[in-house]
């Protein structure tokens, strides 16, 4: 489940499938979460109204819910879209962006573990946050705004623990990223640095995690196979760019050339 072919595989499944996936995200973001989606072969939705989530994400293949740009209207929608993901056996995902800086969004991202993602993916700092939140130690741990202050090998013991707790996957990006199930772990070691300096590419991992969920049913498998395809596409997107203008552009284009040979000769996964 874990080797660079199998990656590629659950590539070419959303490129057949054309997943729906529903976005409930931030508004720096939208755009570029759909542009991502749609060059990796998945069709996205960016429903937000609370008066439609629970009848929308029932006609969709997974859903995400990024608290970016947080406010109490959206806060409503994503714990109805959630709830019904998890009554309908829909798979979510959780980007639980800033926890621990703000108690507004702390207190929401904590209220929606209730709702069983499949998956929590974030920063070193945020998954380290959202642990001490969720097991009332806060005052042991803050956050700091949307980007990481600590090494994702800092977050793993956190990272495990809340996968137990919350019977999910846990994927914290970083120079190596980590997914874990609290039992196993798996290690990718691609993209770049400069990543960081693309507004919403940890949104976009978000988003092609959840892409991957709806066409593989082993959870772990999914969650590490998307940050597989983003950190291998980065890489790709590096050798033609100059600066993270060039580069937000060029890896929408690797996402969409991505091939079965390139993933197989420069993905890096592995189980620890």
């Amino acid at each position: 489940m874990f080797t660079a072919l199998e990656v590629s595989q659950t590539l070419r499944k959303i490129r057949r499938q054309n997943p729906l996936i529903h976005n409930i995200t931030n508004m720096v973001v939208t755009q570029f979460t759909a542009n991502i989606l749609l060059a990796l072969g998945a069709s996205p939705a960016m429903v937000n109204a609370e008066e439609e989530v629970e009848e929308f994400v029932q006609i969709a293949k997974a859903l995400v819910i990024n608290l970016g740009t947080i406010n109490a209207p959206q806060a409503k929608a994503m714990q109805l879209a959630s709830r019904t993901a998890h009554d309908h056996h829909i798979p979510w995902v959780l980007d639980p962006v800033g926890v621990g800086a703000c108690t507004y969004r702390s207190r929401v991202a904590v209220e929606l573990l209730a709702n069983h993602p499949t998956t929590i993916r974030g920063n070193a700092s945020e998954i380290l946050a959202l642990y001490a939140l969720y097991t009332q130690q806060a005052s042991h741990h803050s956050g700091h705004g949307v980007d990481s202050k600590d090494q994702p090998e800092q977050a793993l013991e956190a990272a495990k623990k809340l996968a137990l707790s919350c019977h999910a996957i846990v994927s914290i990006s970083g120079k190596t990223d980590y997914i874990t199930d609290g039992h196993q772990v798996i290690e990718i070691h691609n993209s770049h640095i400069m990543m960081t300096k693309v507004t919403g590419s940890g949104c976009s991992a978000t988003a092609i995690t959840a892409a991957c969920l709806a066409v593989e049913t082993d959870a772990l498998a999914a969650s590490a196979h998307a940050m597989a395809l983003i950190g291998t596409a980065g890489d790709i997107a590096m050798q033609n760019t100059k600066g993270p203008g060039s580069l937000q552009i060029a890896l929408l284009d690797a996402l969409y050339l991505l091939n079965e040979d390139q993933l197989i000769s420069q993905t890096n996964i592995k189980l620890q």
